[in-house]
């Protein structure tokens, strides 16, 4: 009896030692640390790069990269999923999450900003050749949902301030995220819809028509914060120095972001 409850005992710590790493945000995997990073589906051919880089200057560290809506990976982590750092593409989602007091005090910044597009499909490229013509040439667009997808935001923002979403309102197909926004026009199934410079990198069919004034929409910014219980807070702090480095903004830059800050401490807005 003794020697079978000491095998139960046995399958349970190892069980337990197992498990462990799951349990917290920046866990081990083998030699590794690993930092779990939720960001904007935006940010998913800088973040690739990014990834590269930063492997080659930490091998010891690696990245967990979970790619969603901002809206969406807001409501994880208030629902407790294991993060160390969130980057958002909206400053909406970012203030949620302070007010619930889940950032890290002292690890907010704004990280990035960038520039709102119109792309239309290549059939419609000579019919639809800025924003005056959607009225007329476009039978359906496509912007992000407003409410959880801070790139739909800035379209209805920018549509609402040129006097157009009440004349396309009936022919908007909502999107779960910016790259949905952008298969769909660049599919030929939705004839145009507005997405970030970012997002066209990867274009096949369709083309950019307009860059949208930058008053017509609130500053695109993307912040970034550490997310609490902040474990092995260290290393998550030493990537958010190196995604404001020189070598992080010229990745960032490559992608059609607009780097905000070079070499600085991370901050906060609270």
């Amino acid at each position: 009896m003794n020697r079978y409850w000491k095998s139960i005992a046995t399958v349970l710590a190892v069980l337990m030692l197992l498990l462990l790493p799951l349990a917290g945000g920046v866990s081990a995997a083998g030699n590794k640390v690993i930092i779990k990073v939720s960001a904007a589906i935006s940010l998913k051919d800088a973040l690739a790069a990014i990834k590269e880089a930063y492997a080659r200057k930490e091998p010891g560290v690696g990245l967990q990269l979970n790619l969603a809506s901002s809206g969406l990976l807001q409501k994880q982590i208030e629902e407790g999923a294991p993060v160390d750092l969130f980057i958002s593409a909206g400053i909406s989602q970012m203030d949620e999450l302070a007010l619930k007091g889940l950032l890290i005090p002292q690890t907010r910044s704004d990280l990035l900003g960038g520039e709102l597009v119109l792309i239309v499909t290549r059939e419609k490229r000579t019919l639809i050749k800025g924003f005056a013509d959607l009225s007329k040439g476009a039978f359906s667009f496509t912007i992000g949902q407003p409410e959880t997808v801070p790139v739909g935001k800035y379209a209805k923002e920018t549509l609402l301030s040129m006097k157009l979403w009440e004349k396309l309102a009936n022919r908007i197909v909502f999107a779960k995220d910016a790259r949905q926004v952008l298969t769909y026009v660049d599919s030929g199934n939705v004839d145009a819809g507005l997405v970030y410079r970012s997002d066209v990198v990867g274009l096949r069919g369709a083309v950019v028509a307009a860059v949208a004034p930058k008053d017509s929409h609130s500053p695109i910014v993307y912040p970034m914060a550490a997310i609490i219980p902040g474990k092995n807070l260290d290393v998550t702090r030493k990537f958010m120095d190196f995604l404001k480095s020189p070598e992080a903004a010229r990745i960032f830059s490559k992608y059609s972001f607009v780097p905000l800050q070079k070499n600085v401490a991370v901050k906060s807005r609270y």
